[in-house]
């Protein structure tokens, strides 16, 4: 919107023309998002106690710690951050980049999914809200979508996967492409969900991995970067260093009332819509792969439900004391605030992997 504003008023005034600078608007972006968050927290969360009396429903076969601490609760924060992100982005991002807006689709689809399950939970007083099967239906309708938007731009080397560490090298998934993006976004969605366990356990290497990737999105979208470092040029990818910026502001300042002991849950309208985002983010700028370096922790979080559920199923025997991953720690006799931050360590240095498959190919 500023940069149209400008643009309307035919103002050639130096100083207001670093508002064409990815940087500075991301900047911004990322004040916006914080301060709107920290502005209006307050009110929403009042609200959200008002409405929802008795909090988040707790899983009654989890930690026993968790009945008694988090009782009360309330959840769908994550509205809160979802406003706070769509604020920036039509502050600060230019409107023309086409690149951007199937990623804010993904990002407010994956949110509306994740209220109804949200509000589901809270309606029928129970931990589970709309049925698995449901959800991931209505998950793949929104992902087509992203899919059939995307290829509409015609970006270059979109139906191919580009490999960390090596130099001008890609599988050409061809037909595989669809499939692909589609489990790319939604098992980015789910695993951050899972993951959102503890407090502060998820907002936390969901902004380290925003941070990464708004690098990576603006190396990517320039070409003198990109020539030198010997990754995938992709025209337009910069905006989408805005929607990251965004992002980042609206955890940090989500963070302020997430932090043990919370005062708000993101809930799945929070969790999903971001791993949701952050998976079509890496499907545009093609480092599907280094997401999956950067979010490890996610990655093993799902994977310790899709084991136990297994090994579960074929002995009878639980191969986790609970899972997700971080509740098999807690039954351990880990302090939840232990688990949280060694979690986080693991997530920046996860993340610094990732930032060096750009220049070690």
């Amino acid at each position: 919107m500023i940069l149209y504003i400008i643009d309307y008023l035919s103002l050639n005034n130096s100083i207001l023309n670093v508002f064409n600078y990815i940087t500075i608007r991301s900047g911004l972006a990322l004040m916006t998002s914080l301060f709107v968050i920290l502005l209006f927290g307050p009110y929403l969360i009042k609200l959200l106690s008002k409405l929802q009396v008795d909090g988040q429903p707790i899983r009654l076969d989890g930690p026993e710690s968790h009945l008694v601490a988090k009782k009360g609760t309330p959840t769908m924060g994550g509205f809160i951050i979802l406003l706070s992100i769509l604020i920036s982005i039509l502050l600060w991002s230019n409107y023309s980049s086409l690149i951007l807006w199937p990623c804010v689709f993904i990002m407010l689809s994956f949110g509306a999914i994740g209220f109804l399950d949200d509000y589901t939970k809270l309606s029928n007083k129970s931990s589970d809200g709309v049925s698995g099967k449901n959800k991931i239906i209505l998950e793949i309708i929104c992902s087509l979508i992203f899919v059939y938007w995307a290829t509409t731009l015609n970006l270059e080397n979109q139906e191919f996967l580009s490999l960390p560490f090596l130099k001008n090298v890609y599988i050409n998934l061809g037909y595989f492409f669809i499939p692909f993006v589609i489990f790319v976004i939604i098992g980015s969605a789910n695993a951050v969900n899972l993951t959102d366990g503890l407090d502060g356990l998820a907002i936390v290497p969901i902004m380290i991995v925003a941070l990464t990737f708004a690098l990576i999105c603006y190396l990517v979208g320039n070409i003198v970067f990109s020539e030198y470092l010997l990754i995938n040029y992709v025209p337009g990818a910069g905006e989408l260093t805005i929607l990251c910026g965004a992002l980042i502001g609206s955890a940090l300042g989500f963070l302020w009332y997430n932090a043990p002991p919370a005062m708000v849950f993101m809930g799945d309208t929070g969790s999903l819509s971001l791993g949701a985002t952050l998976g079509a983010i890496a499907v545009m700028i093609k480092h599907e792969i280094v997401l999956a370096i950067v979010g490890g922790l996610f990655v093993v979080e799902a994977l310790s439900v899709i084991i136990q559920v297994g090994y579960f199923k074929r002995t009878g025997k639980r191969f986790f004391l609970m899972a997700p991953l971080h509740h098999h720690f807690e039954k351990k006799g880990w302090p939840e605030s232990q688990i949280v931050i060694r979690f986080w360590i693991i997530t920046i240095v996860l993340a610094i992997i990732g930032l060096a498959t750009l220049k070690l190919r």
